[in-house]
């Protein structure tokens, strides 16, 4: 028995491995302007541009040592036109508090709005609507999954 126990757990944290391995991976990402090529405004429309993986973005001279982990969509209106921003994310978080599906709002003075969306679900999450992210559900299946066999069969 305490083999097959032993079986199980390895199998076990092999399939939340390969379930989660995508958060470790690098993330692609969408990187146009509104104001150079339209179709990045919104509706966005990716049909002639190429997704860029982040891993291959440049590093910043004011952030040594940081890595793109996430994607990022800046929406702002300034003196009443909108323009629209994608790329790779180097700093924040996912959404506001972990949720991605919050985007952090700024208004300033002179007609001036900024709309900052992140995101790491999945690659090309910032296209427009942002989904939700796994890692959580993920980590709750395995603690439980594990939870079961070790009380199961002790």
């Amino acid at each position: 028995m305490t083999l097959f126990k032993g079986n199980v757990i390895i199998f076990t944290a092999f399939v939340l491995f390969v379930c989660c391995i995508e958060q470790g991976l690098s993330i692609k990402c969408w990187v146009c302007r509104s104001d150079s090529d339209p179709k990045c405004a919104d509706p966005f429309d990716n049909s002639t541009l190429p997704i860029t993986d982040c891993k291959q973005a440049e590093d910043l001279e004011h952030l040594p040592g940081v890595r793109p982990t996430m994607c990022r969509k800046i929406r702002q209106k300034v003196h009443g036109e909108w323009r629209y921003f994608r790329g790779c994310a180097f700093m924040g978080e996912p959404g506001i508090m972990g949720d991605e599906r919050f985007c952090l709002m700024r208004t300033g003075s002179y007609n001036i709005f900024m709309e900052y969306c992140t995101c790491n679900s999945k690659d090309g999450c910032n296209s427009g609507t942002i989904g939700q992210s796994s890692w959580l559900l993920c980590l709750v299946t395995g603690i439980l999954t594990l939870g079961y066999y070790l009380v199961a069969f002790e």
